[in-house]
């Protein structure tokens, strides 16, 4: 197993996670196997009890981790699917380690930061390294390892402490470790010294990178290079420039201009594994370019209550894009607050209404908690009335089947059990199996499979069977404690909101949605679809709702000749 670890210097947010990925893409064009770990050095076990305000949005895996961000940007530019395990955290290593103390497993030795913990992490890589991501079923040629946070903070220290241990347990030709750095333009001159500074505390630590990343909004003058090579022991080629470009999509472009492949191939002896001098990015180099040609736009509006933190909704973001590009469009992004959608007495309710009223197409992404929910159920309400394409998840899912049950069956005290126990028809009931007074990893989570159980009255297909090319079943990601109300399921059903996908028992729904005979496109999912798209394989309802969007679903569907 080969190992690459990237870690940085000066700032947090420098783009480790894209360069990161960018790599890996870059790697797999040359015709190697490649899996991801990402080292998070808090206390917590995982993401899934951080606000997103603070953290961005929590990352569901397919065995139902809840991890950093950073593991949906692996899985979408990498195209593999990861598990909880590949997201290390102190939390994680120091129960384990506390675990193995409390059976006895050390012997009554004393228990100490160096080894065992030292050792618990580098164990834990070896490991998880070895563990299938892709479809091939094979291990990886190339562990990629990227190191949160930036080099001389204290809660890094332990692990770079274990990879400086971890470099001579595998030795020099299997660890190529590169370093993120930031390089300022300051009086119209590339300035390095922070660059400098970053390598020197890197080195402090007994790790000397054998590439460094320099993000600038210009491209690396060659000067600039050749001073970070004279003091910081690395070869002016191996001093990659990571500027600014028009899209995300470039990077693996950008560090295969500079060759980057070829310096992995020498450090890491792969020549005679690696597709150095043709590899094949032919795809993903025409997917990136063609972003840059759209003139075309579509307007989609997101009504969301983590508004002031976009990574809070990245996943939602990226499907979007996804979607748009494989339209040939390019993505105009609103964002609307949903609780300003609530009162008029809000100064901003006026402008985010019209928002709403000129957005193409509606969605309503998850979240937890009361605030904003009537103003979710009012968007929803909005685009049923006004047969604008709607897209709802999770708890945008549940509010269409809440404002459903007041508006149309006349329910006026249907809500959430989760807003309001007491409510005279709960249409959304906590969920039994789930313990209320456990909040980490306590929720329906990971993937679980749908299944098309109903068609729609005049015969057709749902929609949403229809973008996912007729499947009877489908696998997706969850994470939510709430569900629509069995007891309430019929009366919906029969009222016109069909619930057409089900769980494999026929009790728990999935998908609901209106017929296209009444409305263009209207779609509630109660799983999180936004976790599995891909840049080159957009998720089945974020195209549909961007193809409805821009007029085009129902040619779409007459050109795959699938639905009715």
């Amino acid at each position: 197993m080969k190992y690459v670890i990237v870690s940085g210097g000066v700032v947090s947010g420098l783009g480790k996670g894209v360069t990161i990925s960018s790599l890996g893409r870059m790697l797999i064009g040359c015709g190697l196997r490649v899996t991801s770990i990402k080292i998070d050095p808090y206390l917590n076990v995982d993401a899934g009890t951080m606000s997103p305000f603070e953290h961005g949005e929590v990352f569901v895996l397919g065995d139902g981790g809840e991890s950093d961000l950073d593991l949906g940007n692996y899985e979408r530019f990498l195209d593999i699917q990861l598990t909880k395990e590949h997201n290390i955290t102190t939390g994680k290593i120091y129960r384990e380690v506390i675990a193995r103390e409390r059976r006895g497993d050390y012997l009554g030795k004393t228990v100490q930061v160096v080894p065992h913990i030292t050792n618990e992490i580098q164990d834990w890589i070896e490991r998880v390294a070895q563990v299938p991501v892709d479809d091939s079923g094979e291990p990886a040629d190339v562990c990629l390892i990227e190191v949160g946070g930036t080099v001389g903070d204290i809660e890094s220290s332990i692990f770079f402490e274990a990879l400086r241990q971890f470099q001579f347990r595998v030795g020099n030709d299997n660890f190529c470790l590169m370093f993120v750095s930031l390089v300022p333009i300051l009086s119209n001159e590339q300035k390095t010294k922070p660059t400098q500074h970053g390598v020197k505390s890197l080195m402090s630590l007994g790790l000397s990178p054998k590439v460094i990343f320099c993000r600038c909004p210009l491209p690396l003058e060659q000067a600039c290079k050749d001073k970070i090579s004279a003091f910081c022991h690395v070869s002016a080629d191996n001093v990659i420039s990571v500027h600014d470009v028009n899209n995300v999509y470039h990077v693996p472009l950008l560090l295969m201009q500079q060759k980057l492949h070829h310096i992995i191939a020498k450090e890491l002896k792969l020549g005679a594994s690696m597709e150095v001098e043709n590899p094949d990015m032919k795809d993903w180099s025409a997917m990136a370019y063609s972003l840059d040609g759209f003139t075309d736009s579509v307007k989609i509006a997101l009504i969301g209550k983590y508004n002031g933190l976009q990574d809070a909704y990245l996943s939602i973001i990226k499907s979007l894009k996804h979607a748009s590009i494989a339209c040939d469009r390019k993505l105009d992004l609103m964002w609307v607050e949903a609780s300003q959608l609530e009162s008029k007495d809000n100064e901003h309710y006026e402008a985010n209404w019209e928002k709403i009223k000129s957005a193409d197409g509606v969605i309503v992404p998850g979240g937890f908690g009361t605030r904003g929910f009537n103003g979710k159920c009012s968007a929803a309400e909005y685009c049923r009335e006004n047969k604008k394409p709607y897209l709802g998840i999770c708890l945008g899912f549940q509010a269409m089947v809440v404002e459903y049950a007041r508006n149309v069956i006349g329910w006026k005290d249907a809500n959430s059990a989760e807003f309001d126990e007491n409510c005279g028809h709960p249409v959304v009931v906590f969920m039994p199996e789930i313990d209320k007074e456990t909040m980490g990893g306590n929720m329906r989570l990971g993937a679980r499979n749908t299944k098309f159980t109903h068609k729609h009255d005049d015969g057709s297909m749902s929609s949403v069977q229809t973008m996912y090319h007729g499947a009877e079943i489908v696998s997706e990601r969850h994470r939510h404690r709430y569900e629509v109300n069995p007891e309430v399921v019929d009366e919906i059903h029969n009222a016109g909101l069909k619930f057409l996908g089900r769980d494999e028992s026929g009790e728990r729904m999935e998908v609901a949605e209106l017929p296209r005979s009444e409305h263009p496109y209207y779609v509630g999912c109660q799983y999180h679809p936004e976790f599995k798209s891909r840049p080159l394989n957009p998720s089945p309802p974020f195209h549909g709702l961007v193809l409805a969007s821009i007029g085009k679903l129902d040619e779409y569907m007459e050109n795959q000749k699938i639905g009715a």
